[in-house]
């Protein structure tokens, strides 16, 4: 394998088994996880600190952390902990940090007001990256606040810690944001390959205004990967369903890759959030196939790793591969031997 592969994990599986799937990809030479913190399902700090402890190698990434959800310090704080917790590799640590500005219904259904998202973003980002280097913080912005604030390491390792950080972005502004300010950029999934091209020379716009290129910005993307040679349709199936739940909760993906109004509310007139297995089922019938084809890889190995090679032919430096269905070895299996 020469390019870069990673899996995604949500909550589409057991943990037993997701912690069993880390050690194969490992050992297939697979380079990354990246786990889910966008719902309330799993949390993202025990289930990276699972994989760190059960694997070797690998580094794991948050994908992605909601800024408000904890204080910027105590972020800090985690993930200098997991750092120390996985070592290093190649002299370099193996954790990496992905933030995000999560979305509606769930946030305001939970007390967050989400204004002003870039700005608050920013601010975490330059505080977040200045406590890593384990010297005194003070910082005073509209959303962060720290009065001599530093990592307080009392007995091991006071270096600072090389922990990359990524945004989730999705809109226009944050991308050439994140550019501008971050280690990557986390690309969404259930998003076109037409809509990657764009996204890239956004973020290239905003490395230019720091004075870099698109070469020292990160890229990998989530791809939902719905794979079956043995029976592509009920691979569609679940490609279907997972796009419904998008449709309807997260609009906003979706418009970015020019699904129309008309669909959007056929979908969203079914299920909402939190939905049924039974929602999911009843609004897939309404999507066609080609609008699934169109955001993520589905249907046999050929077909996804043909759809895969056109996100990176876009841009993408690491495909982070959402298995759906049940078993997960033919998804690592497929891109482990691909050439």
């Amino acid at each position: 394998m020469t390019a870069r592969f990673a899996l995604y994990m949500q909550d589409k599986h057991p943990i037993k088994y997701e912690l069993e799937m880390a050690k194969y990809a490992e050992d297939r030479g697979f380079s990354e996880i990246w786990q889910a913190d966008t719902r309330l399902a799993r949390d993202c700090v025990v289930m990276m600190s699972a994989f760190l402890n059960s694997t070797k190698k690998l580094r794991i990434g948050s994908a992605v952390l909601p800024i408000w959800t904890r204080n910027p310090a105590v972020i800090a704080a985690t993930w200098s902990t997991m750092w120390d917790l996985g070592g290093k590799i190649d002299g370099r640590g193996r954790v990496m940090l992905g933030l995000g500005a999560w979305w509606e219904p769930i946030a305001g259904r939970v007390g967050v007001n989400r204004h002003k998202p870039l700005q608050a973003m920013r601010e975490h980002i330059e505080a977040i990256r200045e406590l890593f280097t384990m010297e005194e913080v003070t910082y005073q912005g509209d959303f962060v606040n720290l009065d001599r604030v530093r990592l307080d390491v009392a007995f091991g390792d006071t270096s600072p810690r090389d922990i990359p950080l990524y945004i989730g972005a999705t809109g226009s502004k944050m991308l050439e944001m994140t550019g501008e300010i971050c280690d990557g950029v986390l690309l969404n999934y259930m998003v076109s390959v037409d809509y990657i091209r764009n996204a890239v020379k956004l973020v290239e716009k905003g490395a230019q205004k720091a004075g870099k290129t698109l070469a020292d910005v990160d890229r990998p993307e989530l791809i939902v990967c719905c794979l079956s040679d043995e029976n592509p349709d009920a691979a569609m199936l679940e490609g279907k369903k997972l796009a419904a739940y998008y449709f309807a909760t997260e609009p906003h993906i979706m418009k970015a890759s020019g699904v129309s109004d008309e669909l959007l509310a056929k979908v969203q007139a079914i299920m909402g959030w939190p939905a049924t297995e039974e929602d999911y089922i009843k609004a897939s019938k309404v999507i066609p196939d080609e609008v699934v084809r169109n955001i993520m890889a589905v249907g046999t190995t050929k077909e996804c790793q043909e759809k895969v090679a056109q996100y990176i032919e876009a841009g993408v430096t690491c495909p982070i591969l959402y298995p759906m269905m049940d078993d997960i070895k033919p998804v690592v299996d497929a891109f482990a031997d691909w050439k």
